[in-house]
């Protein structure tokens, strides 16, 4: 092989084409809703970690899992970022027509950035949470929520919260 670059090879190059099985793809046996997606504190300190809390609901016929995931996307960054972020993710068994309360920490280091060292910024956020990737297009239906948080305070070095 002399050829290395990554480039249309891993989901990480594929630029604006997306990948044929992106994470969280998958085939469910029942159906999943999700709701009251809550961010505590809607406002918080720069160094402070956020809580998040979101209800999952089983409304197909049969017991079932479902991998809640989280993502965080920076809607302003010094520095380039990634679209979304992966920060937090779960398996959860839910009986058929039954729901569950699920809670989630997501440290101050989720939302660190890189500029020759890791740090801190200010600004605004939006936290998604549901079955699947932001905007992904499968053959499972899945919901993904939303909602903003920001964060306020002068920007820091991680190590200094």
């Amino acid at each position: 092989m002399e050829n290395y670059t990554m480039e249309g090879r891993t989901y990480r190059y594929y630029g604006q084409e997306a990948p044929l099985y992106p994470f969280g793809y998958g085939l469910s046996y029942t159906t999943f809703r999700y709701r009251d997606l809550v961010l505590s504190p809607p406002v918080l300190p720069v160094c402070a970690n956020l809580s998040v809390s979101v209800v999952l609901e089983n409304t197909g016929p049969r017991d079932s899992e479902e991998v809640v995931q989280l993502y965080l996307r920076w809607e302003q960054s010094s520095v380039p970022v990634p679209r979304w972020q992966l920060v937090a993710f779960r398996r959860v068994a839910v009986l058929a027509g039954r729901e569950t309360k699920l809670s989630f920490q997501v440290p101050a280091e989720q939302r660190a950035v890189w500029a020759q060292d890791w740090h801190l910024e200010p600004g605004t956020f939006t936290l998604f949470a549901g079955g699947q990737q932001p905007g992904q297009k499968t053959r499972a239906p899945s919901e993904v929520l939303s909602a903003r948080f920001s964060v306020t305070g002068a920007a820091r070095p991680l190590r200094g919260c």
